[in-house]
């Protein structure tokens, strides 16, 4: 659940966005985006190649958000800031967005090591301490599932081989948390931070806002360059998080001003979050209609990956895209646009439901 899939759904440069930031800080390197609000940056070894990290003064001590991948270069990053713009502050507690490794990857070692409470919402955590313990043979339902996308067998068995990865760039996970859910506050240095939980590219991920100045700790939720994975798994193959995120963007867009400064977690802050919604809402309604025009002739789930991603897809990133194409599709049925039928190999055929206003 690498987030370097993220990258499958390159964004456009949308007016109406800022970046008041010229420099990213390099590994190791603290800095000041908003007050008491310091940006780090860790490498990843994907073609996404960067995660942010937000650490928060509060009164003494930090309050971090995310950690980057379990790997020894962030590992090294993050001694290298403890002992250097952290080091005159112990960690109070530790906050995370959301279960994906690059975001959870050092959790249980940064919490070992200073002793700092995990802050997570239940579904992330749970989720993430599922996936941790997975392990043994690949599941039937999970080569169910991707045969009826209409993968090849020797991408099954490729897929077999590679199975339970998840806990790769995973630390042991802390046996305990404490619970965020929407609409908390939380107190920081003495500033509110409400919660603001979104869902559709993670189970129930959370975001902070200091309401007092706007500024608004994004993670994975909304991203100034590129769109994130949005994916079905064989875990809960009839899901519709399609439809999940275009509700969270709904509600980002109600909620927040167009004068929120946006803190994401791959990418550069931005000012512009209007634009950057209506953009992302309208990039998933310009690939549906694609993909319905692909369904005009009974098509696999891999066979929408030119409709869903304006390019061919290669096999390093074919989990994530079939997921995302699958998300698309599942979207399409729940709203009556789309209905499927699998013949005897297993395998789904899709075709676009016609509708009123094309008879007419």
């Amino acid at each position: 659940m690498a987030d370097d899939a993220a990258a499958l759904n390159q964004g456009m440069e949308v007016r109406g966005l800022t970046y008041p930031m010229p420099d990213a800080p390099v590994p190791g390197v603290a800095v000041e985006v908003a007050r008491g609000v310091f940006w780090l940056r860790f490498a990843l070894p994907f073609q996404l190649n960067h995660v942010n990290v937000y650490v928060l003064r509060d009164g003494d001590g930090w309050t971090v958000v995310d950690t980057g991948l379990r790997t020894p270069d962030a590992v090294a990053a993050w001694e290298e800031a403890l002992a250097g713009p952290l080091e005159a502050r112990s960690i109070h507690r530790l906050i995370c967005t959301h279960m994906h490794p690059d975001h959870i990857g050092l959790a249980g070692w940064l919490c070992a090591r200073s002793g700092a409470p995990l802050l997570m919402s239940r579904l992330e955590y749970v989720t993430a301490r599922m996936l941790m313990a997975e392990g043994g043979d690949a599941p039937e339902d999970g080569e169910r599932y991707y045969r009826a996308a209409g993968w090849s067998e020797a991408q099954i068995d490729r897929w077999r081989a590679d199975y339970g990865g998840f806990a790769k760039g995973v630390s042991p996970m802390p046996r305990s948390y404490l619970r965020l859910s929407d609409e908390d506050v939380i107190q920081i240095d003495g500033d509110d931070w409400t919660v603001v939980v979104g869902s559709g590219h993670s189970p129930e991920h959370v975001c902070l806002w200091r309401r007092s100045d706007d500024v608004f700790i994004a993670g994975d939720q909304i991203l100034p360059r590129i769109s994130s994975n949005i994916s079905v798994w064989p875990t809960e193959p009839e899901a519709d998080p399609l439809g999940d995120w275009m509700d969270s963007l709904e509600k980002l867009r109600d909620l927040l001003p167009e004068g929120a400064f946006v803190l994401p977690a791959h990418g550069e802050p931005f000012h512009g979050v209007h634009a950057r919604l209506d953009a992302l809402k309208r990039g998933h309604e310009v690939a549906l209609k694609r993909l319905e025009r692909t369904l005009r002739q009974p098509s696999r789930v891999i066979d929408g990956f030119p409709a869903v991603f304006g390019r061919a897809v290669g096999d390093g990133v074919l989990g994530m895209a079939t997921g995302e194409a699958q998300a698309h599709l599942n979207y399409l049925e729940r709203r009556g646009r789309a209905q499927r039928t699998r013949d005897e190999n297993g395998v789904d055929w899709w075709t676009a439901v016609k509708r009123d206003e094309e008879t007419t």
